[in-house]
């Protein structure tokens, strides 16, 4: 005789009852004071930690501290998406002056801010060389995931204004290129900081072989990929369908492939979304397959902010004080500066300048490199690390989030271009 146990309440529906409401609510509530694109990232985490915290009856989670692995493997897929979504909105390539702001981003205010970081965190945390240095690699590069408010419009839609394509551009790439402090962070962590027994390794493999490597194989996978949508065979071609999901696997396909021979994956999707509009740049599949990716990467990325809602109260237990205001002065100080002293004498006048500076913001991409470096070997500091990386994305969510788009939209075009 049954006892009625299979009308129990289950603590999954609960939680994905509840995680409806917040992305709902997330994206809602902000058209009651503007009638721009919500800027939902930072009220995602704020009502992902009110809704796990007062909801009777919710799952809990997987502590990134101590399960990283679903961290990793989730933010990682986030990444892949947004970067060769970045890639991809760029419509213009062809005009090399307009990467030289990008450049001294890349070349210049990331290493600033890495070095920065990194001395704060040893100085003035008491944290180990190997956990200052791997703190300066995570908070260091810009997020694509997060940023669609400071970046290019969708494909086809023109009006790249200088400072939206600096900033896209920088996004597409610095995650790649952070990669080489991450396997220093690792190294030291595992060997002890002594260069002269790694550093030749470090300087061949990591920095030099595995962007070579990542920007060959974007290269090859997207000139693949263009071939395979909108070439063979010529009479059928699979971008006359709508078959955005196999451009999606070819993309899954070159950063799986890239990372099997030893090269930077993010880099190679980023540089796979660019070339891959080379081939019949006007397509009109370009703007769907955009649209089709764009819609992946958003239910993944709310997915992950509600999930990091639900994890923070408890990593931010393990903030102290010079950790916190390390972040704020990496936000507020350290990557402003960096950036606007990378830019003088670019192309880009004061005012755009200090937007490019101020807009570096952080989010899924260090979750991914945190997470990847405490499944490759231990930390000692690995609680103050995540306690500072989940501070950083709150912070930056909700300062970047809800003033970015109304700074872009306050800047002059530029020969025709509209902010």
């Amino acid at each position: 005789m049954s006892d009625g146990s299979f009308f129990t309440l289950d603590g999954y529906h609960f939680a994905l009852g509840a995680v409806g409401a917040v992305v709902i609510l997330a994206h809602w509530l902000p058209r009651f004071v503007s009638r721009r694109e919500p800027a939902a990232s930072g009220l995602l985490i704020l009502l992902g930690m009110g809704i796990f915290a007062l909801v009777p009856g919710m799952p809990i989670f997987p502590d990134p501290r101590i399960y990283p692995f679903p961290w990793e493997m989730v933010s990682e897929l986030c990444v892949i998406v947004a970067l060769f979504a970045t890639g991809l909105r760029i419509d213009k390539l062809s005009d090399w002056s307009r990467w030289g702001p990008t450049a001294r981003l890349l070349a210049l205010t990331m290493p600033l801010t890495i070095l920065s970081v990194a001395l704060m965190g040893w100085a003035f945390a008491g944290m180990t060389a190997a956990g200052a240095i791997l703190l300066g690699a995570v908070m260091a590069p810009t997020d694509p995931v997060l940023a669609a408010d400071v970046q290019v419009g969708p494909p086809h839609e023109g009006g790249e204004h200088p400072v939206r394509f600096a900033l896209t551009t920088e996004a597409a790439l610095n995650d790649g290129l952070a990669f080489p402090f991450v396997y220093l962070g690792i190294l030291v962590a595992a060997e002890g900081l002594a260069p002269a027994a790694w550093g030749v390794e470090w300087l061949a493999r990591d920095v030099f072989w595995r962007i070579a490597v990542g920007t060959a194989m974007g290269a090859a996978g997207g000139w693949a990929l263009g071939q395979v949508l909108f070439v063979v065979p010529r009479k059928a071609v699979l971008a006359d369908t709508s078959s955005g999901v196999v451009a999606l696997a070819g993309v899954l396909l070159c950063y799986g492939t890239t990372e099997l021979v030893e090269g930077y994956g993010f880099i190679a999707v980023a540089v796979a979304g660019l070339v891959i509009r080379r081939v019949e740049a006007d397509h009109e599949f370009h703007r769907r397959l955009h649209d089709f990716t764009a819609a992946v990467e958003h239910a993944l990325t709310a997915l992950l902010l509600v999930a990091i809602g639900a994890v923070l109260p408890a990593l931010l237990a393990g903030l102290t004080l010079s950790g916190g205001v390390i972040v704020l002065a990496l936000i507020f100080v350290v990557r402003p500066l960096a950036g606007w002293l990378a830019l003088l004498g670019s192309s880009i006048e004061a005012r755009p300048r200090w937007v490019v500076a101020l807009y570096g913001i952080r989010g899924i991409g260090s979750i991914y490199y945190l997470a990847y470096a405490a499944g490759k070997v231990e930390f000692l500091d690995e609680e103050p690390l995540w306690a500072m990386v989940g501070f950083a994305i709150l912070v930056s969510t909700l300062v970047h989030g809800f003033t970015a788009g109304i700074a872009v939209d306050g800047l002059r075009g530029k020969e025709g271009e509209q902010p």
